[in-house]
């Protein structure tokens, strides 16, 4: 394995043994990493923080990483680092912002102005020819166009904007899967002109649970979300409210009420979203008057440099008659335990390792 922006090889191999550990999410490898300074550090920590109250832990097996290594050569991949100076200052700034990514294509995409297009998978005809157009006209007027190479509005927009410009594909599979299969042709055109991503390790076939994943990245990498056409319910809806609790733009086509597609933009709009009609609106919206971008993010973003664990000493707190299946805030969790916030979190990073705690947006937690 040759070194990864910049990380010798250990320290490389480290990081992805860490986040493919059982139970290691974004929130537990940030904070390992900011207590213990580096992967080979926070691994050689993880089996002693997670075996404590007699638990058996084994972190993933050193040849399940040299295999997935292997895999995303072959597939002529790269990983992108959360500290890379190439990883997007978006995503970044985004909460539970992945701290591992693969890539093919040229990752300065992810650098430049972007914005959101999704919507519904059976789309109409007009929806999948609007979209197009706009996603057209967006990446004409310098803006990478970022979708999930769906079928319908998704690849609608990604075949827009690559005649017109540049587009990111962000996959709920690894780098080396295809899917839908149909668009497989789509994917590597993607990967030759713009930029592919993915979070899951190479190999990884396209699960229900990974969808909602995806969809954080695309909105996470994004100033803006459009959505084009959606039903009530919709994977599209979920990426446009997690655009929403990012302070990020959310933007939605007006459509007929008589349209069970349209009733999800129609809704948008109703709560809030802004209409737009094409990619004229798209621009004044996410443009100052500089014409530059504008982002007006509210999120508090994960610090990899520093955490509450750092300077823990003792016991973890008793949090546990505190926690159900309705999800908590961390700080309500330190406000009622009255324990310091370092000891709160190392209760929860023991839960988390131990499968016991589900974490949600927000900074929200609940038992699993």
């Amino acid at each position: 394995m040759s070194a990864e922006g910049g990380l010798s090889q250990e320290e490389a191999f480290a990081r992805i043994r860490l986040l493919r550990s059982p139970n290691v999410g974004p929130v537990t490898y940030g904070h390992f990493m900011a207590r213990f300074g580096s992967g080979m550090a926070a691994l050689a920590a993880l089996p002693d923080i997670a075996g404590r109250k007699g638990r058996t832990y084994t972190a993933a097996p050193e040849r399940r990483i040299h295999d997935e290594i292997a895999a995303l050569r072959k597939a002529g991949a790269r990983y992108l680092f959360h500290d890379s100076p190439d990883y997007p200052r978006l995503l970044a700034e985004s909460e539970g912002a992945p701290p591992i990514l693969t890539y093919r294509g040229d990752i300065a995409l992810s650098s430049r102005p972007c914005v959101a297009m999704v919507g519904a998978r059976n789309a109409s005809a007009a929806a999948i020819r609007l979209s197009r157009e706009i996603a057209h006209d967006l990446a004409g007027a310098g803006w990478t166009v970022v979708s999930g190479l769906a079928r319908g509005i998704d690849g609608a927009a990604h075949h827009g904007a690559l005649a017109g410009g540049a587009t990111i594909g962000v996959i709920a599979s690894g780098i080396d899967i295809s899917y839908p299969p149909e668009h497989a042709a789509l994917q590597e055109d993607i990967a030759a002109k713009g930029l592919l991503l993915a979070e899951q390790p190479p190999g990884t076939e396209p699960l229900a649970r990974h969808f909602p994943t995806r969809n954080r990245i695309i909105s996470g990498l994004a100033a803006g979300t459009l959505v084009v056409e959606a039903a009530p319910r919709s994977g599209s809806l979920i990426t446009a409210r997690l655009a929403g609790e990012m302070g990020r733009e959310v933007m939605a086509i007006p459509g007929s009420p008589v349209d069970p597609r349209s009733h999800g933009c129609n809704q948008l709009i109703r709560d809030g979203a802004i209409l737009v009609q094409g990619a004229a609106d798209v621009i004044e919206l996410l443009s100052g008057f500089t014409g530059d971008p504008r982002s007006s993010l509210r999120e508090v973003a994960m610090d990899w440099g520093a955490s509450e664990l750092a300077e823990e000493t003792g016991d973890p707190a008793d949090v546990g008659g505190l926690l159900t299946t309705a999800p908590v805030g961390v700080d309500e969790l330190i406000r009622q335990s009255g324990a310091s916030a370092a000891s709160v979190q190392l209760a929860l990073l023991e839960l988390e390792l131990a499968g016991q705690l589900v974490r949600h947006a927000g900074g929200r937690v609940s038992i699993g």
